[in-house]
């Protein structure tokens, strides 16, 4: 798939919040982070995940050891597997209901958090990923000024507590409807068989409750287009191209943007999807 760099040359700025490698390429915004007109701030407060970051990252990106939250002291969980490590405690009681699910913990520690909306490094973001374990509403709260200006939010959603006290999708989805967004997909949701049972494909393998969605993905609201920018318009299809592939999307934000200006850039865009379909491998 061509990027949207054919079509138009859009500048970005993407926050990461929960910023451990899960390997090269695997990063959310990965189509994008070659680009040295997509600026990257990261958070990962684990410092060797954070220091590897780093090292491997190019000059228009940054990661720093700071735990995102409210702004509040609060006890970190450290789990055996540090990926699953949180500031809420993992519930034991419903994760031992399922095969293969637990989160044991190994150690606590009291954490400062900071809030984005504190942090000056941060320029802007159009960008917003989170993947915190459970304390996704927490970093939402203490971002409220930089979803002001935010196009799109791609966050971690569990549908079950599989943390004490955590917020679901269901709390994530007010409070991001309540900022002027709208949800647009789920991202690699998983389940995991309940015990007693196994089947299919083994006890790693999916059941019937769906436990919580690597991404759930909201975007500015389209029926409010008017209140954005021209510029923040051109960004918000980049992203919705070069990340999601939702073309239909992306066709009506040029379509508002040709509205604006006259730009002709629908009917390329257009253009370049077709001979795209009808050549494959073309980029």
């Amino acid at each position: 798939m061509f990027r949207f760099s054919k079509i138009r040359e859009t500048p970005l700025a993407v926050v990461d919040v929960g910023a451990a490698s899960m390997g090269e390429g695997t990063d959310s915004y990965a189509a994008l982070a070659a680009d040295p007109a997509v600026r990257v701030v990261g958070f990962e407060p684990n410092a060797e995940a954070c220091a590897a970051r780093n090292a491997a990252a190019p000059a228009h990106h940054k990661f720093l050891p700071y735990f995102i939250g409210d702004g509040t002291r609060r006890t970190f969980h450290l789990c055996a597997n540090p990926l699953t490590s949180s500031l809420y405690r993992p519930n034991e009681r419903l994760l031992s209901l399922f095969h293969n699910l637990p989160l044991p913990v190994v150690g606590t520690s009291e954490v400062e958090t900071r809030r984005l909306d504190d942090l000056d490094m941060i320029e802007a973001c159009d960008f917003l990923k989170i993947d915190v374990q459970g304390a996704e509403l927490d970093v939402l709260r203490g971002a409220r000024k930089r979803l002001e200006s935010c196009l799109v939010v791609h966050t971690e959603v569990e549908f079950v507590e599989m943390y004490e006290g955590q917020a679901l999708f269901g709390d994530i989805d007010v409070f991001l409807r309540g900022e002027g967004m709208m949800f647009h997909r789920l991202v690699a949701p998983f389940s995991r068989q309940l015990k007693p049972l196994v089947f299919g494909s083994g006890p790693f393998g999916p059941g019937s409750q769906l436990l919580f969605a690597e991404a759930a993905v909201y975007v500015r609201a389209i029926d409010r287009l008017d209140r954005l920018s021209d510029a923040q318009i051109l960004a918000y299809a980049r992203i919705m191209h070069d990340i999601y592939a939702s073309h239909d999307l992306v066709a009506l934000l040029l379509q508002e943007f040709d509205r604006r200006t006259d730009g002709g850039l629908l009917s390329r865009y257009a253009a370049a999807l077709l001979a795209d379909s009808a050549t494959p491998g073309v980029s």
